[in-house]
């Protein structure tokens, strides 16, 4: 241990999640269909065409990768038709023997292919770039058969910097350009074209809403000046947009230059659509680009204005020169300004190609561009030999270190963007670490109070073996590199109460045996050894959810589901054997053990309840609370969370108390739709859901969305911030403290695999039960009994939620909680029955309804005392755990107090009434 130094033991900490430490969680999804098509001839069929459609179509809302639905269109259209007609088999790295009569699943076969190799590809670029960003302990994984990349960055504080970091293809291209003297002509035609059409579809509108009309101001240049104006009337100002409407939304510079003029970030989409629906006769090799970052004009509002560049295509092929002459790029600074700036070495093939291009351009500009966006298109002022060159553009010293290393890391093989993203800030992280440490001491203490009232110097060994249990449980969370995330902690919690669960079956099993008049040896070691069934039955369930879990969940529902697992694992370790071995050093010392105290000497001993008996009443109710909430969960239905709806997610902290009323309506001035706003946590933070253009997949999407809720917002601060401190909580308590955003088809798959999960989980107990026993009812008894839990957790969330003061949303986590009801309300199920199997062997000759009560009846204590333990940390993560983990503590705390009463009243009478059903035909048929 001594050999360890201090760096050592620092790698090794344990880590923490994205909720607990702040960082940012996104999913990439590289773009297999552009995969398919740049293996493509030139000119492609129809069916070629329909069969992709169709498979973009089908990949919104389906899990299978893109090529296999590719192929499954394909078959659907052309049936017939090989594929080769339209894919260029040359442009695969694959071979076939025969490339002229190469089957349609030969194809398909080289284009999985093509698709592995592009995401080995993609996932080796990501990892490059993100451990050139800097990041410590960052996670980057493969989805399997998705082309998807998760990426986990903790502590990263700039979530657009990383945005555009993974995004960015690193598809550099040199352009050269048109000037605005020779573009503006087609532009003042378009403005014209639609002013026209606009002016048309007016005049087919009603008389009544049709405005007032004006005459025409005689120049652009006066209504543009007049339109920006601050004294302008509204009037005039709607006067001007028809009159202009290209120019009063893109305000030209004039001169040489290659920039056609600037554009409001909100007007770049309407600018785009009209140029590409252009009947203008633009010139063929014309293509219209924006900067990649807001132009810096003096009067200007900052972040806000983008320049559109005229680009100006070489013959048959775009871009003059492409990005992959590059052999190495880094950030220097301009020795006049000490702005930063990339400077880049070509190889020796681009620096001959570079020399010509720079030679023919002198006194023109060239157009660096970069996934399509315009870094910098500077005058060529001299031939430039060499290889080398410089990329300017008013760039931040973090712009420029981004860029280079994009271009150092190579160029992705295939477009990505992000469909799933989380962002959470330092200050939402500390707060939930410091949640999440309180609902565990204070847990951890009350369970140890709770054993030592109820089981004296036994419930003090019980203690030990918990602590002992912590110790193995972090350890191995460790050994194993496990993140620790807030429903992780939550798990940690919960393994608390069930890790005594174990030593309450052992003790109530001692304390019958002592009560049967044994010696307190001998009472020991039969009521460890008539213990083990009911315990490995009960925590083997539990551990078969805890797997299902751990496979369909992900991220903070996957960290949960490991610490679950782990805490069974060491939770029945440290509670048969150290408390064991305690005893046994006991007894050799021939010291007293105990295991009551007065107030627990007598506690549910010798109960005589006829439990079957009251079975029609407890189905009456029982049936009656599942209809409710049935109908409940069919007619109001759910507050789903983002990960389930798709959409977007902020939560907004203030500086002052608003109401959630207040942010609703700012919110649908800026988005044209109603969010849904709920306080989370204090009156001075609020959570804001909303959808709007959450099917837009643009790179710039995120950016202006997060611009509109800040113009909406920023009313409500006292002291008003900035974009920039709005956004990033660096160096600002308030803002967005943190955010989600899901893609709807992510979310359906989410979804999907949410109720797969829950339906093999009652499937798997069903079988684990039935083999275990021997018999179908018992598994259908128990699988009854967790049924109707989960019906009564799920309806409770439907008919509660906007009634109770904190979120009741239907997510991940809210699944979690589900699968780990049904594996742990199992326990109470498996212990009765494997005291009906007990008392069935030793009283063979008794009447099964007796036998069965006096198992319920026998085992009554152990049943409320595991559900009491159990109860006692649910409840402190329910009070100090935090907003964002109370719904899931409350999902938990509900099915602990149902499925103790369904294991009695529900799971056992039900395997009666199937039994004696049984029986009853088989005496039928006897008697025929």
């Amino acid at each position: 241990y001594f050999n360890y130094t201090y760096k050592d033991v620092k790698e090794k900490e344990l880590n923490l999640g994205l909720d607990l430490k702040g960082g940012m969680n996104v999913m990439l999804q590289l773009d297999l269909a552009e995969l398919v098509r740049s293996c493509a001839r030139e000119k492609t069929t129809e069916q070629f065409e329909q069969a992709m459609a169709t498979a973009r179509q089908r990949a919104s809302e389906s899990h299978e990768d893109f090529i296999s639905l590719f192929a499954e269109a394909w078959d659907e259209i052309n049936p017939n038709q090989r594929m080769s007609f339209d894919i260029d088999l040359d442009k695969l790295s694959g071979d076939v023997k025969n490339k002229t009569k190469a089957t349609n699943a030969e194809i398909i076969n080289l284009l999985q292919k093509e698709a592995e190799a592009v995401i080995g590809n993609s996932y080796n670029v990501v990892e490059r770039r993100v451990n050139q960003f800097g990041v410590s302990q960052p996670n980057i994984q493969k989805i399997a058969r998705t082309g998807r990349i998760l990426v986990e960055l903790p502590g990263v504080k700039e979530p657009e910097r990383v945005r555009k970091l993974l995004q960015g293809t690193a598809s550099l291209e040199f352009w050269q350009t048109y000037t605005y003297q020779e573009i503006a002509p087609f532009l003042q035609d378009l403005n014209d074209q639609i002013r026209d059409e606009l002016a048309a579809l007016e005049a087919t509108e009603p008389a009544a809403e049709k405005a007032e009309t004006a005459e025409k101001p005689a120049t652009i240049e006066d209504e543009l000046a007049a339109a920006n104006n601050q004294e302008v009337t509204d009037a005039s100002a709607e006067l001007a947009e028809k009159a202009n409407p290209l120019f009063s939304k893109l305000r030209p510079l004039g001169g040489n230059s290659a920039c056609l003029g600037i554009a409001h970030y909100r007007d770049t989409a309407a600018i785009n659509n009209w140029l590409n629906n252009s009947k203008v006769a633009f010139p063929g090799d014309f293509v219209p680009a924006w900067s990649f970052k807001a132009a810096t004009y003096e009067g200007l509002q900052p972040d806000t204005y983008y320049e559109l560049v005229a680009l100006k295509g070489a013959a048959g092929k775009g871009a003059v020169l492409d990005g992959g002459v590059i052999t190495s790029a880094r950030v220097n600074y301009n020795q006049i300004n000490g702005a930063a700036e990339v400077s880049m070495t070509m190889n020796s093939t681009g620096a001959a190609k570079w020399e010509v291009i720079t030679e023919q351009n002198i006194g023109h500009q060239i157009a660096i561009v970069m996934d399509g966006q315009v870094y910098s298109y500077p005058n060529v002022q001299n031939k430039i030999s060499g290889g080398s060159s410089q990329i300017t553009g008013h760039f931040t010293q973090a712009e420029a270190e981004d860029l280079a290393t994009v271009l150092k890391s190579g160029k992705l093989s295939t477009p990505a963007r992000i469909v799933q993203e989380q962002v959470v800030g330092p200050s939402l992280g500390s707060a939930s670490i410091r949640a999440g440490l309180i609902s565990f001491i204070i847990a951890f203490l009350l369970v140890l109070i709770y054993m030592v009232i109820f089981y004296r110097r036994a419930g003090i060994a019980a203690d030990i073996a918990l602590i002992c249990n912590v110790v193995f449980l972090f350890g191995a969370l460790v050994s194993f590199g496990a993140v620790l995330t807030l429903p992780g902690i939550a798990g940690l919690v919960l393994t608390l109460g069930m890790a005594v669960d174990a030593n309450v079956i052992i003790y109530e099993r001692v304390k019958e045996e002592l009560n049967a008049g044994k010696a307190l040896r001998l009472a020991i070691a039969d009521g460890y050894k008539n213990a083990y069934s009911a315990i490995l039955d009960g925590q083997i369930t539990t551990l078969l959810t805890g797997i299902i879990l751990a496979i369909f969940g992900s991220g903070a529902v996957k960290s949960f589901a490991i610490v679950l697992v782990i805490g069974i694992i060491t939770s029945v370790l440290t509670s048969i054997f150290i408390t064991r071995l305690i005893f046994e050093a006991r007894l050799k010392r021939n010291k007293d053990i105990s295991f009551y105290t007065s107030f627990s000497k007598n506690f549910l001993k010798n109960t005589h309840i006829n439990f079957l008996d009251k079975r029609k009443i407890s189905y009456l109710v029982s049936g009656a609370l599942c209809l409710i909430a049935l109908i409940s969960c069919f007619t109001k239905g759910f507050s789903y969370g983002v990960d389930f709806s798709g959409g977007r997610t902020y939560v907004v902290r203030f500086d002052q108390s608003v109401t959630p009323e207040q942010v609703r309506a700012a919110t649908f001035d800026a988005f044209g739709e109603a969010a849904e706003v709920k306080q989370f946590g204090g009156a001075s933070q609020m959570r804001i859901t909303t959808k709007y253009m959450i099917n837009d997949e643009s790179s710039e999407t995120d950016k202006m969305i997060e611009a509109k809720l800040y113009d909406a917002l920023k009313g409500f601060f006292a002291t008003n911030p900035t974009l920039e401190q709005f956004t990033s909580t660096i160096d600002n308590p308030n803002g967005i403290v943190s955010s989600d955003r899901v893609d709807a088809s992510i979310a359906s798959e989410v979804k999907r695999d949410a109720v797969i999960a829950v339906i093999i989980a009652l499937i798997v107990i069903f079988g684990y039960i039935a083999i275990r026993f021997r018999n179908w009812t018992y598994g259908m008894g128990g699988v009854t009994s967790l049924a109707h839990n989960a019906i009564i957790v799920i309806g409770f969330f439907s008919l509660f939620t906007g009634i109770l003061p904190f979120t009741l949303d239907v997510d991940q986590t809210f699944i979690a909680a589900v699968l780990t009801i049904i594996g742990y309300s199992i326990n109470d199920n498996v212990v009765i029955f494997d005291r009906i199997r007990e008392y069935k062997s030793l009283y063979p000759k008794r009447d099964l309804k007796q036998n069965i009560n006096d198992a319920l009846n026998s085992t009554l204590s152990r049943t409320i005392n595991t559900s009491v333990t159990t109860l006692v940390v649910l409840l402190a993560i329910a009070i100090f755990g935090g907003e964002s983990i109370r719904g899931f503590a409350v999902a938990l705390t509900l099915g602990v107090i149902v499925g103790t009463y369904a294991s009695i009243f529900i799971g056992t009478p039900v395997m009666y009434d199937l039994i004696t059903r049984k029986e009853r035909k088989a005496n039928k048929a006897s008697a025929k």
